[in-house]
């Protein structure tokens, strides 16, 4: 028997008109399962239905059934606000509906909406009471939270109470779990979202009671979350009880804790916590001590620069090919080859290169020069201990400027050295207590240009209020190249403050003042004030972006950016792109897609299809804010999908489109391999043919060689990061990265870059923070993850033979001979020539083999290493600590980046799925097997005041002493050749 398909509800919706309620309540109930396919023939009903529904006549279940039809009847029309509120109404029968497989779709849609608008009266009345809010819609939220549980669905329940302001209902998933990673998820998810800073601090303090403090409940899992928590609490009155409870308790917790703390933690902050240490007893106040140390940065900053002295892998052929490439008497060539090696010896000490080619070295002048000086600064990164030493011979004489011609330039580049040295580094104030002395004192601009850059550096974060007048002095002189300066400064200084008053001073200033120079430092300098601040910046940001002057805007657009940093905030990308399409002005539109990086660097991944079509504009300067967004924010992850739209920008018809494509492939590529990216030996030999090309414009050679420094910065042990290990912002790197920007106005800021190298290795301590010998296992090929090849030097290329001359009588003597022997030729067997044709034309194929080299041996699966090894980021996924070993980390060396499987044989290995957080660094060990004996790295102490000897000179020579590289900053300049005749006349 065939059973017909129903072709109309024609006869059931009839029943609805019949007087008797319970033909009604048949037809409200054969109607439900009908929607889906006659939704069209009963909306034409929907007032009846309604009707029904508020009928008194009709028992509770008909009526909810009556709701539940009117519903579905919504959805299908597209009225979901509508299809909500009846659903409402259904009760039982909506929550029986949602349990269908047949209704799925609906439910969700529904239940979306119900979640929307639950979310949306929450943040309207965030009260406990929810008096604005209906139980009805309240019921179904708690069925859903419910639900969640049952199916074990925590991070849905989580995520729906964060949005909902439900923070009970977070206290109350983690009593029945009792799973500490729900809480570090909650913290991840509040943290980079674009909740407002007020709720997100109400967040966080709710957390900080609910994870139970390490040492007594025997877990140091969380160890790492917690210390990210109490960085941006900022609150050292919540740090200092966890601190004294570890010391209590565990020491090696504390020790680990305050390296954890010292890895985010602003200035300002950790000196607060330093100060609020108490002296301890006989037993605990050595550990104190050592917190101390730790705290105030000297330990984590001194065993970084042995980890990058010791490990230096920089191809000085590299740097020898790049010079021998570059005229070095052209300012910008000079320029690039000083920074190419300042980033590939950043932070190793090394300043071999600079001892070997004095020659070179002394052809600098002017701002060539200034850079060249402050190279050094980026060289010895962080050895602050020595900083005045090295950089002695360069900087200001007996508190004063020297009168010498051209040595503005390179105290001025000192002073700025000195800045970066002492860089985010320890809570010592001596350096930047004399930079604001040698501000005060200077009279040159070119010296107060690189005292204010310095003094900004090194006081970064610290919202000193001293600091802050000598420069706003050194800006009302209103000398166009210390004011820049002074403009950075300002805002490096009460970076993140968000203080209105400094805010509007600088707002002023930059209204009335007539310098560029000075406009764009100080619009810069407000987004330094407005960094990590969010909601609170928007008056400043919609007041800057609505000025007249594109510089002023160009300083709202980094504003932006930087306020909401990490945060991927879908309204602030939205309107940056909106600006990079619409804006008149070059720069801003440049700068607005450049600015795409710095909020969505947390999800690197999303940047190549966010930036595609911006890649391909009309516009070579939004293509060129493309390249630089792409390379900021996928930095240090080898991303294919990237390099795949920055491959082709770098053969742009425009030269700086090239530049910034060179530059960001450096930025990506930087500590990848041969085997974990296809692209890097092309890159590679990209930059040295590009470098070598005398035809290529000096903008792409110039970018082509930053590349080539940032590809192997920090001797090929420091990557570019954004995001610390911790997995917060890297406010250093942000800053830093931001400033490098800006060298598309003035190159010394390049230098700045360096603040986002961060070393990548595996430090273990023991409990008297002494280096251990030990190993641990990278289950990974070792190759994956090697150090490049060493490049080759250049082959020799064979003379070619010149040809003979040919008379034309004997040419024709020749042909004639030809002619003849083609005309014997035709005796020849056919099946000869064809034989010989065969011959000549499957030479190729039918060749004898060329004998095989013997088999290579298979490469192993894995590797040994030791401490104080480089571990790239990629690579803290494979890293295990043997189970039997001496030393243990007290906290597990935890990644976020996954190995995912290759697209092809071709494509890399490894595929960052997301940046790393907790991955190495300075790790505590417990010593399993006190009994044994131990066996200790011993450091050479850097060279102090390294002697460079000067070239000779009739001048006297500069004191002697630190790394004195010799400027030959008094020989005199050479002026131009005297008037003369050419003395041949036109008839000669």
């Amino acid at each position: 028997m065939v059973v017909r398909a129903q072709s109309s509800a024609a006869g059931v919706i009839a029943l609805l008109s019949e007087p008797d309620p319970v033909f009604k309540q048949h037809a409200l109930k054969a109607l439900n399962p009908l929607v889906p396919q006659f939704w069209a023939e009963i909306s034409e009903h929907i007032a009846l239905i309604e009707s029904l529904y508020e009928s008194e006549e009709l028992p509770r279940d008909a009526r909810d059934s009556a709701a539940l039809l009117a519903s579905k009847v919504y959805y299908y029309l597209g009225e979901y606000d509508e299809a909500l509120s009846f659903a409402l109404g259904a009760g039982n029968a909506f929550q029986s509906e949602i349990r269908t497989v047949a209704s799925a779709e609906y439910a969700e849609t529904v239940i979306s909406k119900a979640i929307d608008r639950y979310i949306q009266l929450r943040m309207e009345d965030p009260s406990e009471k929810q008096s604005n809010v209906d139980p009805r819609l309240k019921s179904i939220i708690e069925g859903i939270f419910q639900r969640c549980i049952e199916d074990n669905d925590h991070k849905q329940a989580i995520g729906i109470a964060l949005e909902a302001r439900r923070l009970d209902m977070i206290s109350k998933v983690y009593e029945l779990t009792e799973d500490i990673s729900l809480l570090s998820y909650t913290m991840d998810a509040v943290l980079d979202t674009g909740f407002s800073l007020s709720y997100r601090d109400q967040v966080l303090n709710f957390l900080l009671p609910l994870f139970p403090p390490p040492a007594s409940s025997g877990q140091s899992s969380h160890l790492h979350t917690l210390a990210r928590l109490l960085v941006v609490l900022n609150n050292p009155s919540l740090t200092i009880p966890y601190l004294n409870s570890l010391v209590s308790q565990e020491k090696l917790l504390a020790y680990q804790f305050a390296f954890d703390l010292v890895e985010g933690g602003a200035p300002d902050y950790l000196e607060a916590v330093l100060g609020s240490l108490p002296d301890g007893d006989d037993t605990t106040k050595p550990i104190y001590d050592h917190l101390r140390s730790i705290l105030g940065g000297q330990e984590s900053v001194k065993l970084y620069l042995q980890f990058l002295k010791r490990n230096n892998k920089v191809d000085m052929l590299i740097l020898k090919n790049t010079k021998d490439a570059l005229e070095p008497r052209s300012s910008i060539y000079h320029t690039a080859l000083t920074l190419q090696n300042a980033f590939m010896h950043a932070g190793t000490t090394s300043d071999v290169f600079l001892r070997e080619n004095l020659e070179w070295l002394g052809m600098a002048s002017n701002w060539s020069k200034f850079s060249a000086t402050a190279a050094l600064g980026v060289i010895h990164k962080g050895y602050f201990q020595e900083g005045m030493n090295i950089l002695g011979p360069y900087l200001p004489q007996n508190g004063g400027e020297s009168q010498v011609q051209g040595a503005a330039y390179s105290e001025g580049g000192a002073l700025y050295a000195l800045g970066l040295i002492n860089a985010g580094h320890g809570t010592d104030r001596s350096a930047e207590v004399y930079l604001m002395d040698n501000l005060k004192n200077a009279q040159g601009e070119v010296v107060q240009h690189g005292a204010a850059l310095g003094l900004g550096i090194a006081g970064m974060g610290g919202k000193n209020s001293d600091t802050y007048e000598v420069l706003k002095e050194t800006l009302f002189t209103d000398s166009a190249v210390a004011g820049e300066a002074a403009g950075f400064a300002m805002g490096l200084v009460m970076l993140g403050s968000a203080d209105e008053h400094c805010a509007e001073e600088m707002l002023t200033y930059a209204r009335e003042t007539q310098h560029e120079k000075i406009i764009r430092g100080l619009a810069m300098g407000i987004a330094f004030i407005y960094y990590g601040r969010q909601e609170e910046a928007m008056p400043m940001i919609k007041l800057l972006l609505a000025e007249k002057d594109p510089i002023l805007r160009y300083g709202g657009v980094y504003s932006l950016a930087l306020a909401f940093a990490g945060t991927s905030d879908n309204d602030a990308v939205r309107r940056l792109l909106h600006i990079a399409v619409s804006d008149t002005s070059d720069d801003v539109r440049r700068a607005a897609v450049t600015s795409l990086a710095f909020l969505l660097f947390k999800n690197p991944s999303q940047v190549p299809r966010v930036v595609q079509l911006l890649s391909e504009s009309y516009n070579p300067h939004v293509r060129c804010g493309a390249t630089l967004a792409l390379g900021i924010a996928c930095a240090g992850t080898g991303l294919q999908d990237a390099v795949e739209i920055l491959e082709p920008m770098t053969k742009d018809s425009v030269d700086f489109v090239r530049q910034g494509a060179f530059i960001a492939l450096g930025m990506i590529l930087v500590q990848q391999s041969e085997a974990s990216s296809i692209s890097m030996a092309s890159t590679r030999a990209m930059y040295t043919r590009v470098i070598s090309d005398k035809h290529e414009d000096p903008m792409a050679r110039f970018g082509a060689a930053i590349g080539q420094g940032l590809i192997d910065a920090g001797g090929r042990n420091v990557t570019i990061s954004l995001q610390s290990r911790a997995g917060s912002r890297n406010t250093n790197a942000i800053i830093g990265v931001s400033l490098f920007c800006q060298f598309w106005y003035w190159y010394p800021l390049a230098h700045a870059i360096c603040l986002a190298f961060e070393p990548t290795a595996i430090i273990g301590l023991d409990e008297e923070l002494k280096v251990p010998q030990f190993e641990f296992t990278s289950n990974a090929k070792p190759s994956l993850f090697a150090y490049p090849s060493p490049a080759s030097p250049p082959k020799k290329e064979t003379t070619a033979r010149v040809a003979t001359a040919v008379l034309s009588t004997t040419a024709k003597v020749k042909a004639r001979e030809r002619k003849k022997a083609a005309a014997d030729s035709d005796i020849m067997d056919t099946d000869d020539k064809a034989e010989v044709k065969d011959v000549e034309m499957k030479a190729g194929d039918d060749a004898p083999p060329v004998e095989k080299q013997g088999k290579r041996a298979s490469e192993h699966s894995s590797e040994k290493l030791k401490n104080f090894s480089r571990v790239t980021p990629a690579q803290m996924g494979y890293i295990t600590f043997p189970a039997d070993g001496k030393y243990q980390p007290v906290r597990p060396v935890s990644t976020h980046w996954s190995p995912s499987k290759p697209k092809s044989s071709s494509t890399p290995a490894v595929v960052p799925s997301e940046r790393y957080a907790g991955g190495g660094g300075i790790l505590i060990l417990k010593d399993r097997r006190p009994e044994e004996e131990a066996e200790f790295i011993t450091f050479d102490p850097p060279p102090v005041a390294p002697v460079v000897e000067p070239p000779v000179t009739t001048t006297p020579a500069r004191p002697v002493g630190g790394a004195n590289i010799a400027l030959d900053e008094d020989a005199p300049e050479v002026g131009p050749p005297e008037p003369f005749e050419y003395p041949f006349d036109n008839d000669a």
